[in-house]
């Protein structure tokens, strides 16, 4: 890593769902209706707070958020979260911060009292894969719970 500091925030602010929209934008590995859920989670959390069961991370370098992750209650299971976002804007990829990300999603998780980290991917997100793969998570026969997501079709999880 190329010794960045970075901060983290866990408040969702007006201006990140447009922030949000720009990161996922800018790996170009998403299509529009992704782009667009990705902003919409942000705008739930800000309407419903905690209710909209919609947790994030944000990372900031030089008070720039440059990456995020969001996470929440698996729905149809009991003590899983799904890992529903980790995204790092494409100019800082490659520097740890999914790492960073993912350590702090684990360790709320574990702190809320989850016992299972479930994940969708996509098997051409590859660094992605790897790094979920080194913390420990496994792949899956199928999807777990109902997260209402088809776009995946690598699914993963991990005891906590």
């Amino acid at each position: 890593m190329d010794n960045l500091n970075v901060s983290f925030r866990y408040n969702v602010l007006p201006d990140d769902p447009k922030t949000i929209e720009e990161i996922v934008r800018s790996t170009g590995f998403f299509y529009e209706h992704e782009i667009i859920v990705a902003n919409e989670l942000a705008k739930e959390r800000l309407i419903k707070g905690f209710d909209s069961g919609y947790f994030f991370i944000f990372a900031e370098y030089k008070d720039i958020v440059v990456s995020y992750a969001c996470y929440g209650p698996t729905p149809c299971t009991k003590g899983t979260y799904d890992l529903y976002w980790i995204v790092t804007h494409n100019d800082f990829r490659g520097k740890g911060i999914g790492k960073m990300l993912l350590d702090q999603a684990i360790e709320h998780a574990i702190k809320d009292g989850f016992k299972y980290m479930y994940l969708e991917t996509l098997p051409q997100l590859s660094l992605a894969v790897n790094m979920y793969k080194k913390y420990g998570f496994e792949n899956l026969n199928g999807p777990l719970g109902n997260s209402g997501h088809f776009g995946c079709n690598m699914w993963m999880g991990r005891e906590l």
